[in-house]
């Protein structure tokens, strides 16, 4: 199988052996992240048709991670004479301790030449703003699988509404379980269902 279909059939062995195999061929990191790109839309898809549950997305998750980690500081080279397309704050909100969407958006926007600033896990709506008045990104990704995430979201933007910040940062957030319903419910601008949707986002919103 090729390298897609092993990413989407979850054969980890086989990822890094053929992951191995092309950067030994010197193959564009570049080329190697649009195929991860197609997987990870693919297992999307498997997952919202109810084809993949949860496990097969831990387990996705964990597969990408390592494919990260392998071409993370080659992508990297590519992008260094490349000016920064804007900022973007990241995190997980308080209460939800899940990392594995996040780091795929992280590592996306990265690589697709955004300046991210990762709070990491469980972050409290305190440290979202005292980052946001720092950092000054033109976006703000807020992460949540679990429903209880979405009371924190909405703490952080009402917040920022407090503050006078809401109007300054355009709001995306993302998660298992966030629809449209959740976007107005906390007060953001829009959602994203994968790693690329918060790319193609943050590019339309910084671009405008």
């Amino acid at each position: 199988m090729d390298f897609i279909n092993e990413i989407v059939e979850l054969n980890e062995d086989n990822v890094n052996k053929q992951l191995e195999a092309r950067l030994q061929n010197n193959e564009d990191p570049l080329k190697i992240m649009d195929d991860v790109k197609e997987a990870m839309k693919i297992i999307g898809d498997k997952f919202s048709k109810k084809e993949y549950f949860l496990p097969e997305l831990i387990m996705s998750g964990e597969i990408l991670r390592q494919v990260f980690e392998v071409i993370g500081p080659k992508l990297k080279e590519t992008q260094t004479s490349e000016k920064k397309k804007g900022k973007v704050l990241l995190g997980t909100v308080a209460g939800d301790i899940h990392d594995i969407g996040k780091d795929v958006v992280n590592f996306m926007l990265d690589a697709n030449g955004f300046d991210v600033l990762d709070l990491g896990v469980d972050v409290p709506a305190d440290k979202f703003i005292e980052s946001l008045k720092e950092f000054k990104p033109q976006v703000l990704a807020l992460s949540g699988f679990l429903t209880l995430a979405f009371d924190s979201m909405k703490e952080i933007i009402e917040k920022l509404k407090a503050v006078g910040l809401r109007d300054s940062v355009k709001i995306m957030i993302g998660g298992g379980t966030v629809d449209e319903r959740i976007v107005e419910y906390v007060g953001a601008d829009a959602y994203g269902e994968s790693a690329v949707d918060a790319v193609n986002m943050a590019t339309k919103w910084i671009e405008v």
